[in-house]
């Protein structure tokens, strides 16, 4: 399995992966909550949107926005289990480990907080932002 840098970076060059940024109302919610709790919020949403081995509505059982984690399952490819298969070739119709879970969930944290340092080097936004031409490269 890649770590995660380079499934980060991997990621980022897929022009649909790439395109999932965190809104500053995401950014507030993190800053509200802290890591911990948005840890715990991961944690959950992936067991049981995605650690099932038969999950509900697969394919379209995570929202694509209502939460900053959503965003990340989104970006990361961790959604549903379709992507989870074509991207880290863990086979579908089996329940994920423990350890498959932790994988997911330090995953999405990393992305989370990449997406945090985008805002301290001034390059997170809104659509208008981009629009406007600001930088749109991830960091790392």
């Amino acid at each position: 399995m890649a770590t995660i840098a380079e499934a980060l970076d991997r990621l980022s060059r897929s022009k649909f992966r790439a395109s999932f940024h965190l809104s500053r109302k995401d950014l507030a919610y993190l800053e509200e909550k802290g890591e911990d709790t948005i840890k715990r919020h991961a944690q959950d949403f992936v067991k049981i949107k995605l650690s099932p081995a038969e999950p509900a509505n697969d394919g379209k059982q995570t929202p694509m926005s209502g939460h900053p984690v959503f965003k990340a399952m989104h970006a990361t490819a961790c959604c549903c289990r379709g992507c989870k298969e074509k991207w880290y070739r863990v086979p579908q119709h089996r329940e994920l480990t423990e350890t498959e879970q932790e994988a997911v969930v330090s995953l999405l944290m990393a992305w989370l907080r990449r997406q945090k340092d985008r805002t301290y080097f001034g390059l997170a936004g809104d659509r208008k932002k981009k629009r406007a031409g600001v930088c749109d490269e991830n960091i790392g």
